[in-house]
């Protein structure tokens, strides 16, 4: 079985690639530290302890954010909300 791709395909790819390096243009990016990681496996071992399972993403997010001393900006609040000292802006 094969697969042909419309243009709109490659089109909406552009844009989204436009888009990212957009951005990352504009944002400062935080790289993924040891104390990053180990604060987020930290905090999943304490969700857990809860019964709270939360995507790991979302955990580093919240890392970097605390070791930043940084608010989240989310669309989808729920996850970060469970988390204790954080400052979450809903958009």
């Amino acid at each position: 079985m094969g697969l042909i791709l419309d243009s709109s395909v490659a089109i909406a790819a552009e844009r989204r690639e436009a888009f990212v390096e957009e951005l990352l243009s504009a944002v400062v990016v935080y790289p993924l530290t040891t104390e990053v990681g180990r604060l987020a496996g930290k905090l999943d071992a304490e969700q857990q302890s809860q019964g709270v399972v939360m995507p790991f993403a979302d955990l580093l997010i919240f890392a970097t954010a605390l070791s930043l001393g940084y608010s989240v900006l989310t669309v989808n609040p729920r996850h970060f909300r469970r988390l204790p000292g954080l400052r979450v802006i809903e958009l």
